[in-house]
């Protein structure tokens, strides 16, 4: 099947042609369900069953065979190559395929999902490691909406400079593929346009690696114009260096012939533009429209943080790995109602709501894009101008999942982004979500390792109450602390007291309103001149 780079220039929607998902437990429990009218397993051990021998295992002992033999004496092992046992095969992770037993034939054949096999390269950590990174690819690809059908890996030094996971395990690949009918190839990794052009050559389906597939999502999920605009300047970036032409779509434009030709005349004759070169011309014009887009909006949003600025509203991020809970706790503090969905990437647009602390003091309260590992550089640059909301907070909370198999790796993936974005000098608590799932275990340790951590439950409310109490604690307090009668007429600025700084004491008087309270310099100022206070 030819990749979307082979027909130029791909729309600015999506990255991969996904159709509409059901709504299924896959991401709850996946026990290797094809399709209503094929119940069979579709992932299993790389062991061939009894009686049925593999193309596959044959190749296998044929790369055995061409391999230079390890030393008996010293065991060390010849180039990149690792011992036997792992290089064998592809190595079947089970337990990856869609679940879609609550889905009837009629639907299935209506909905047609994108059949996908994944396939990564374990370079480091343990078995565990790469399969639960593979796992996460599995819920990003039903997120797109695909069905998984497998997925495997291979252990290797470094990723195979030609076809990502070197050209004999590509065979393998190919005959897994074709095993299960497959659509398409989803890689764990970003591959180069050449790794993409090689790999499709060998499998025959079209092969999509990690960076398209966010991009993908990240395109199905964008409400806002700003949101979509920063997803098409993305996918744009990601596919430049990808465009490549077939037949006729390497014909010059605009070329002409001699005197006589009947060519485009005057100013068209000569080699033209090949259409690939007319393909990169256009994407760049629209990439440029984009950024001026971009940065429009982003003035927009400028003018609006400047007046919490001034106004002296102290402001918190949330930020955090992707559905770790964001959205739950931003509605659970402030009640907001903003959607949330058990599903990577749900939240995209970044929602700021106003909020108040237990001693009464309003700030703000940002929702921010979810983070993941290997966050795609376009969109880091992309998304640069919505993620300052992060940079430009009084204080971070850092959500983290609880009851995901590798919470400190999620830490690690946010911390890298917020250091991308300049936000590491801003206070951060980190709020460990989830607790009411979570392994106890798992929590303590969270805790021991994160010394400004809470662990809370956004769904139950467990924690919230300290959770509130503790944010009061870190937002910067104002500066200046004052004694005064301020007269009844200038009644707003005690509204404004309360709102924008601390009440510690009021009384109404015959005279007029006193107030011992802490303010900002600009509204101790206001309320010195109008009690008649020298200044």
């Amino acid at each position: 099947m030819e990749s979307e780079a082979a027909r130029g220039i791909p729309p600015t929607g999506h990255a991969l042609s996904l159709r509409p998902r059901p709504r299924t437990s896959a991401r709850q429990g996946r026990r290797g369900v094809a399709r209503p009218d094929e119940r069979t397993p579709l992932t299993h051990s790389s062991a061939p069953q009894e009686n049925q021998p593999r193309t596959t295992d044959r190749r296998a002992d044929a790369l055995m065979e061409e391999d230079v033999s390890w030393s008996a004496l010293t065991a060390e092992r010849d180039g990149d190559q690792f011992d036997r046992e792992e290089r064998a095969a592809l190595r079947r992770v089970a337990g990856l395929s869609t679940e879609l037993e609550d889905v009837t034939e009629v639907e299935y054949r209506q909905l047609r999902l994108e059949r996908v096999v994944l396939v990564g390269v374990w370079t480091s950590g343990t078995a565990a490691d790469a399969d639960n990174s593979l796992a996460e690819l599995a819920a990003l690809a039903e997120t797109a909406g695909a069905m998984v059908l497998a997925g495997v890996t291979q252990r290797r030094d470094k990723p195979d400079a030609a076809t990502y996971i070197g050209s004999g395990k590509a065979q393998e690949l190919r005959d897994i593929v074709a095993e299960h009918a497959a659509d398409t190839v989803v890689c764990d990794g970003e591959l180069s346009p050449g790794q993409l052009i090689h790999l499709e050559d060998v499998v025959k389906v079209k092969v999509v690696d990690r960076t398209a597939l966010i991009l993908d999502i990240f395109a199905q999920h964008a409400k806002s114009r700003e949101g979509k605009a920063q997803v098409a300047l993305a996918q744009m970036q990601y596919m430049m260096p990808r465009l490549r032409g077939w037949g006729q779509s390497l014909s010059r434009q605009m070329g002409g012939g001699g005197s006589g030709s009947s060519g485009g005349g005057m100013a068209t004759r000569g080699p033209g533009e090949t259409k690939i070169e007319t393909d990169r011309r256009r994407i760049r014009e629209k990439m440029a429209k984009l950024r001026r887009e971009i940065a429009e909006m982003k003035t927009g949003r400028d003018v609006k943080r400047q007046e919490r600025r001034r106004n002296k509203v102290p402001s918190v991020a949330i930020a955090g790995y992707t559905n770790a809970g964001k959205s739950s706790l931003l509605n659970r503090l402030t009640g907001a109602g903003v959607l949330v969905e058990n599903a990577l990437f749900a939240t995209l647009d970044p929602t700021v709501r106003r909020a108040e602390t237990p001693s009464g003091r309003q700030y703000t309260l940002a929702d921010t894009v979810g983070f993941v590992r290997h966050l795609p550089h376009h969109l880091v640059e992309a998304f640069r101008s919505t993620m300052e909301e992060v940079g430009d907070s009084d204080l971070i909370l850092h959500v983290v999942d609880g009851s995901h198999p590798a919470p400190e790796e999620q830490l690690a993936a946010v911390r890298e982004v917020i250091r991308d974005v300049g936000a590491q000098s801003v206070p951060e608590i980190v709020v460990i979500n989830k607790a009411d799932a979570a392994d106890p275990l798992v929590l303590q340790r969270l805790v021991r390792a994160e010394r400004r951590s809470m662990v809370i439950s956004a769904h139950s409310g467990a924690g919230i109450e300290e959770l509130l109490a503790r944010i009061d604690d870190e937002l910067p307090r104002p500066a200046v602390e004052l004694d005064l009668v301020v007269p009844y007429t200038s009644g707003a600025l005690v509204s404004r007291a309360h709102s924008e700084g601390e009440v510690l004491e009021e009384e109404h008087t015959g005279e007029g309103t006193r107030l011992w309270a802490r303010v900002h310099e600009e509204l101790a100022a206001e309320l010195r001149s109008a009690a008649g206070v020298p200044v």
